[in-house]
């Protein structure tokens, strides 16, 4: 890993850390003055924070090392695996409970709230007492305020999650700067955004979760091609393997099963873990367990424990292989490869991990700390302490395309970190159309028509599909110097057409503080005139559908009074399609579905009767 020429130039220049929020585990680190990103270790000169919390019996918050021992004594007092629950709902992780003994409070229909003891906390709540220690910790070793951080996120978190997260450096008293995704920090602690361009694979087995990803590098821009993974695989799956075997291994020799001992358990579970970590260097170890005034010792051989996790190992090979196919490339074209994780140091993950991609990971640095020491590379370029590195920036003004209506689709939201890419998929509004208008636009508002128009090309020669079965995916990337390249492709055919835009040509910073605030004062009208504009888009479709169906043999089969009730509700919704009440015309939107509910049924009979009647066998 290179230095990064470091300018001490301006000391006042605020200190701002890079914090790796991990599932399992949690590490601060900074760039020290000869240009190295370090790790930042506790009063005790531990490096990893555990990502528990806990609420002691007294009410006393417990973080790190001292919160796990309370897993072992009183497990209903703490929870850990919290960035799990980060931006979600008690509806999107009810499978995920399953499998964690957390307490959920009541009152948590929207925004999950767990009971610790007597006191209740939600995730960010939880992540923020994290994150304060981390705090703590950076400023006993720097021996100084540290209020700024750049806190990395996995590449698939949603815009709810990353929200949460900042949400939760904010309640620790951090200015969250950035939040960086896992992959590319990584590439960061290695250098690799030194490249000119190439391929990166990210191989990232942590304790309970497994994400690949693919990035391609280009003139220092990091863009994501495609991410993979299991959430429910990790190094804890091969602690629960080895507890499993301990565990019977001792009722067969003490005859005693131990299984719902929780202290004897979480006792065997270090010993355990401790064995796994020491046959990464050693050929063979001993599992240790005294309890109780018995005495239990295992040997336990490389070969064997390779023979035993196979099977887990082998798991993480058909998301990567997917993972490839999804980017679209093949196993040659791939230049890197970055290990992440602690399980990443087993031989056997390490072994298999060369032998589908055909290259020998990187494994210089420790794989535990390697999102954090990418993640102060970054700091160290935002807070100017970097020199000879490009500064990465955000967005000034929202970009996106006009979409039917005069709305408009936001596609790289405002204040998004550049380099940056974002891409979204649309479909045509019109039976057998042939080209579409791809009309780029800047700005906050909700509506075309008070945006900045950027650019406007045709994309031609598309396939003459029924309206909504073409796909047209817009691709969005701004580089390091803030030009825009909109690429408009149809999937069907490969045909694509591109433009290059400078987004914030023209506009001084006093404009685009206007366009913001304007934004916000007209909010309201923008979102109410937005919510119209969509209805009437979806009542074209649905009276053009209908038109459509009229000419079906379906319709003359119905019932006078049925195509009755379709001619009156029709025309009651014409009635109200220019009206500004958004609710007015999605009732008579749903009266239209109701009553063409029998002449869409008798389409669909014909349909099929027609498919089987071709049909031979």
């Amino acid at each position: 890993m290179g230095t990064f020429q470091i300018d001490f130039g301006d000391q006042e220049k605020a200190r701002v850390v890079g914090i790796d929020l991990g599932t399992t585990n949690s590490l601060v680190a900074y760039l020290d003055p000869a240009g190295h990103p370090e790790i930042i270790p506790d009063a005790g000169g531990r490096k990893i924070v555990p990502s528990v919390v806990a609420v002691a019996p007294s009410g006393e918050v417990l973080v790190g090392h001292a919160a796990r021992d309370m897993l072992i004594t009183h497990p209903e007092r703490a929870v850990y695996s919290v960035k799990r629950l980060m931006g979600r709902g008690v509806v999107d992780i009810e499978e995920e409970l399953k499998l964690f003994p957390f307490r959920i409070a009541a009152g948590s229909e929207s925004v999950i709230r767990l009971q610790l003891g007597e006191r209740v906390m939600t995730p960010p709540q939880a992540s923020a007492e994290i994150l304060r220690q981390l705090k703590r910790n950076a400023e006993a070793f720097l021996g100084e305020e540290v209020r700024q951080a750049v806190i990395t996120v996995p590449a698939y978190f949603n815009d709810a999650q990353r929200q949460s997260t900042k949400d939760a450096g904010r309640i620790a008293g951090l200015e969250v700067l950035r939040l960086v995704n896992e992959p590319t920090a990584a590439s960061l602690a290695y250098g690799l955004d030194k490249r000119k361009q190439g391929i990166v694979v990210v191989y990232d087995l942590g304790g309970g979760t497994f994400d690949i990803s693919i990035l391609r590098i280009k003139e220092g821009i990091f863009e994501v091609l495609a991410t993979n993974g299991d959430t429910h695989l990790g190094g804890d799956d091969i602690d629960n393997l080895l507890l499993r075997v301990a565990i019977e291994d001792i009722e067969s020799e003490w005859n005693e099963d131990i299984s719902e001992n929780g202290e004897a358990v979480q006792l065997l579970r270090r010993a355990v873990i401790r064995a796994k970590e020491e046959l990464s260097y050693v050929p063979q170890t001993t599992i240790q367990l005294e309890y109780r005034g018995k005495r239990y010792d295992r040997e336990l051989r490389r070969d064997l424990f390779e023979r035993l996790i196979t099977a887990i190992v082998d798991r993480t090979l058909p998301p990567c292989r997917q993972c490839i196919r999804d980017a679209g490339l093949s196993v040659g074209e791939i230049d890197e490869v970055v290990l992440v994780g602690g399980s990443t140091r087993i031989p056997l993950v390490r072994g298999a991990v060369e032998a589908l991609f055909r290259a020998k990971p990187h494994a210089e640095l420790n794989p535990e700390e390697v999102v954090a020491l990418g993640a102060a590379v970054q700091a160290g370029i935002l807070s100017g302490h970097v020199g000879d590195t490009l500064l990465l920036d955000v967005t000034p003004l929202s970009l996106g395309i006009e979409i039917m209506g005069g709305v408009v689709s936001k596609i790289i939201p405002r204040n998004s970190t550049i380099p940056a890419s974002a891409t979204e998929t649309f479909t045509t509004a019109v039976d057998g159309q042939r080209h579409v208008l791809i009309h780029v636009v800047q700005g906050e508002r909700e509506l075309v028509r008070d945006c900045r128009s950027l650019a406007r090309f045709d994309l031609q020669d598309i396939d003459p599909l029924p309206a909504g079965m073409a796909r047209i995916e817009v691709r969005f990337l701004i580089d390091a110097n803030g030009i825009l390249n909109v690429t408009a492709r149809d999937l069907r055919t490969g045909r694509e057409q591109s433009v290059d835009i400078k987004p914030s040509y023209g506009l001084t910073d006093e404009q685009v503080e206007a366009m913001i605030r304007e934004s916000f004062e007209k909010a309201e009208e923008d979102f109410r005139e937005r919510q119209v504009r969509e209805a009437r888009v979806e009542a074209d479709a649905i009276l053009a559908a209908v038109e459509k169906a009229k000419q079906n043999d379906a319709y003359f089969e119905l019932p006078d009074e049925e195509r009755q009730a379709i001619d009156r509700a029709v025309n009651e919704l014409l009635l109200v399609y220019h009206s500004d009440n958004h609710i007015l015309i999605r009732e008579h939107l749903e009266r239209v579905n109701q009553a063409t509910l029998h002449l869409a049924e008798n389409m669909m009979n014909a349909a099929v009767r027609g498919v089987l009647k071709g049909t031979k066998i």
